[in-house]
C-alpha cells in the first residue's frame, strides 16, 4: 500500500499498486477526466506534454469542454540507453539535470553538453512541427491542467512546471494516469494540485506497465490531434 500521499494529491485507491489498469491512453484520459470534473467548462487550459501526453490530454479536454494546447518538453537520454533520461529540456530553454544520476553514470561534461544540445534541437523541431506559425498563447492568467501519460522520474514534468512558472502561470494542476509515489510526491511539492489515478510503489517502475496496450505516439498523430483541437 502506498503511504505518505500529500494533501494536494488525488488518486484512485482501487488502482494503487496495480498494473494494466488502463486499456490505452484514451481510456486513461477518460478516467482522469472523471477525477477532474470540478474543472468542467471553467477557465482552465489543458496543456499536453508530447508525444505520449497528447492522446490523454485530448480526451480530458473534450470531456471537460476545455481548450487543448501543448508544452513541449523532452528528456535528455543517456548515450547508451535512449529510454533512460538524466534530465529534460523545455520549449523555452529551461534545463534541469538529475545530478544524482549524472554522478552515478559517470557522464562527462562533454557528453552532458552534447545531450543538452541534441535534446534542445529536438524540442525546437517539435515546437515548429506542432505549433507551426501559432504564437505561444498568453496563459499567465489561466489555470493550467498539465498532462502526460505517466510519471517515472518526474524530471520532464518538473521542467515543464518550471517553464510555465517563468511565463507567469500561478496555478498548475498536474494530471497523469500513473506515477511512482516518490515522483508524485516531488512533483506535488511544486504545483497546486496533482491528480494521478494509479500510484505505484516499489523499486522498479515503468509507465507502460499501467496500460494493457502500449505503443509509441508518433509526431504525425500528435500534429493531427492538435489540428483538431480548440484554440486557447
Amino acid at each position: 500500500m502506498v503511504v505518505s500521499i500529500p494533501n494536494n494529491v488525488v488518486d484512485s485507491p482501487e488502482f494503487r499498486d496495480r498494473i494494466a489498469v488502463f486499456r490505452e491512453r484514451g481510456h486513461a484520459g477518460e478516467i482522469l477526466a472523471r477525477m477532474l470534473e470540478q474543472y468542467v467548462k471553467g477557465d482552465s487550459v489543458v496543456m499536453a506534454i508530447p508525444a505520449g501526453g497528447v492522446p490523454v490530454a485530448k480526451v480530458i479536454a473534450e470531456r471537460l469542454s476545455l481548450p487543448l494546447d501543448i508544452t513541449v518538453v523532452s528528456k535528455i537520454t543517456l548515450p547508451w540507453n535512449t529510454e533512460a533520461g538524466y534530465g529534460a529540456v523545455a520549449f523555452d530553454g529551461t534545463v534541469r539535470l538529475n545530478e544524482e544520476m549524472v554522478r552515478r553514470t559517470g557522464l562527462t561534461d562533454e557528453e552532458i553538453k552534447r545531450g543538452i544540445e541534441k535534446t534542445t534541437s529536438k524540442v525546437r523541431r517539435r515546437v515548429r512541427n506542432f505549433r507551426g506559425d501559432r504564437d505561444f498563447p498568453d496563459i499567465s492568467a489561466r489555470q493550467i491542467i498539465l498532462v502526460d501519460d505517466g510519471l517515472a522520474s518526474g524530471f520532464t514534468m518538473r521542467v515543464a512546471v518550471e517553464a510555465l512558472r517563468k511565463l507567469g502561470v500561478s496555478k498548475i494542476v498536474v494530471a497523469v494516469p500513473t506515477g511512482h509515489h516518490t515522483s508524485v510526491n516531488k512533483v506535488a511539492g511544486e504545483v497546486e494540485a496533482l491528480c494521478c489515478a494509479n500510484i505505484r510503489s516499489g523499486r522498479s517502475f515503468a509507465v507502460a506497465d499501467a496500460y494493457e496496450m502500449w505503443t509509441d505516439v508518433d509526431e504525425e498523430e500528435v500534429a493531427a490531434i492538435l489540428t483538431l483541437s480548440t484554440d486557447v
